[in-house]
């Protein structure tokens, strides 16, 4: 097959990737995002559960309901790359217009610099430790690697991935292993308080961490054959992230519920210090920054491919030069590196603010996109009108984006962060409902208005022409179809 022979590194960026380029097995697809979630920034977003508040038993229920949702929509995200053979966010084009589509990648494009510089922080404390440097040092000698990890591109993300998963199993194991044994852990469990405020932090903390894959998730399964199936990408996707991620937090839920205070700060070290000292200290430390390797690579990568797709929408194509592709690559992984630097010593609680808050801006969108999808087009995408501003779907689709806006300013009001509390949160026992309105009040607003105001939709979907003749259409029903 045409991939044997295929360059290490990546000749795609946002292009069409062709039939006789599709590669892989929806396996893959499990162990990327299982290796990418068994990571230590998981582990700091589990324990927030407890550091904000809650305790052990009712965290651990409210992580895995907000997880199995936020898995979920993330999931569905992931089954559009290989139907459609384009990163995720281009797709967003339909929904808001070649340029229109600019506004939510701007905030996608910040996302990716916040979960790279909180992950380029842990994994530089981890580096440091191993080689014996300052912090500082760590992080830059790990912001070094992943520039070098994403100029090769998709292969070799996944196969960080594979081996991230099998050395972030082993790793989880032995430190599960030595927690349980060298603690009560039945008695943590047995201290129940049940607070709605805490339970619901769980639950957003989880699918805030779920949801905030959506806007990339597709870039990794876009390779996969078109006739790959939906449910087995759905599967494999959701099962490798919210057993990844639900693994990662549990044990984060158990280290922050012993540590107490000291857990702020020392995040790394405290769990090293779990599980021993000495080369076993040394593989720890090397299994959790081979482990920030794999999502900060993903983060970086995708950066670049929503920089790519910005700079692609208003020029009106979809080509990027090697040259430009290198200097985004560089100005993101640079910028993150540099928040990292700036922001050591208070990522704790800057972080907990920054991921929670990024749930206002990506549910509607997430909705959105979801609903147009498999709702409202049912997969019909006409490709090559998606770099063409003159096209079938326009500069700007003000419905997508004013219903876009709609489903953040509806969020204001319910939305409870370290920067930003709204004035109904207090009402609700200081409860945090927001993303659960951002979900779904503008799906629901989006069904309808894409019902009522409805814009010609093709009868099938329309691949580039050379990839057109080579496959048939399966499995698509119209609308109408639907609707009756």
């Amino acid at each position: 097959m045409a991939h044997s022979t295929a360059s290490w590194v990546e000749k795609r960026s946002i292009d069409y990737i062709p039939e006789a380029e599709r590669h892989g097995r929806p396996f893959s697809q499990f162990t990327l995002w299982l290796g990418a979630n068994l990571q230590i920034t998981a582990i700091v977003t589990g324990a927030l559960a407890v550091v904000l508040g809650g305790d052990v038993f009712w965290s651990l229920v409210g992580l895995l309901i907000g997880q199995l949702l936020g898995g979920a929509v993330m999931a569905l995200h992931a089954a559009q790359g290989p139907r459609l053979g384009l990163p995720q966010m281009i797709s967003s084009r339909v929904q808001f217009g070649v340029y229109g589509a600019v506004i939510p990648l701007v905030l996608v494009c910040l996302m990716y610099i916040g979960f790279s510089a909180s992950g380029s922080l842990l994994a530089g404390q981890a580096i440091a430790q191993l080689v014996k440097v300052s912090d500082w040092q760590g992080i830059v000698i790990f912001a070094a690697l992943i520039v070098v990890l994403t100029i090769f591109g998709y292969r070799v993300i996944h196969l960080l991935g594979r081996v991230a998963s099998v050395l972030g199993v082993v790793a989880f194991v032995y430190l599960f292993y030595a927690l349980l044994a060298g603690n009560d852990v039945g008695a943590l469990l047995g201290n129940k308080h049940f607070s709605l405020s805490s339970f619901l932090l769980a639950m957003s903390l989880s699918a805030s961490w779920q949801i905030a894959f959506g806007p990339y998730v597709a870039d990794y399964s876009r390779y996969l054959p078109s006739n790959t199936s939906a449910p087995a990408t759905f599967w494999a996707v959701g099962l490798g992230s919210v057993i990844g991620a639900q693994a990662s937090m549990v044990f984060g839920v158990f280290a922050a519920a012993l540590a107490g205070k000291q857990f702020a700060h020392h995040e790394v070290s405290f769990i090293v210090g779990l599980g021993g000292t000495g080369i076993v200290a040394a593989w720890l430390y090397f299994s959790i920054a081979f482990g920030k390797l794999t999502i900060t690579t993903l983060n970086a990568y995708g950066s670049f491919m929503s920089m790519a797709t910005i700079v692609s929408g208003l020029r009106g194509n979809r080509h990027i030069p090697g040259a430009l592709r290198l200097l985004y690559i560089f100005a993101m992984v640079g910028i993150a590196t540099l928040l990292a630097l700036l922001g050591k010593d208070s990522f704790l609680k800057d972080f907990s603010a920054f991921i929670l808050f990024l749930l206002a801006f990506f549910t509607p969108w997430s909705a959105i996109n979801l609903v147009d999808f498999y709702c409202i087009t049912q997969e019909r995408y006409d490709i090559p009108a998606l770099s063409d501003p003159n096209g079938r779907y326009g500069r700007w689709n003000f419905t997508g984006i004013g219903i876009y806006i709609f489903g953040v300013l509806i969020q204001l009001p319910f939305i409870s962060t370290q920067f930003y509390t709204g004035p109904l949160v207090a009402s609700l026992g200081d409860t945090d409902i927001s993303w659960i309105i951002g979900l779904v009040v503008p799906a629901l607003v989006y069904y309808w208005a894409a019902k009522r105001f409805h814009t010609p939709i093709p009868d099938r979907l329309i691949r580039p022409h050379d990839d057109s003749a080579m496959l048939p259409e399966v499995g698509v029903r119209s609308v109408s179809d639907v609707a009756g």
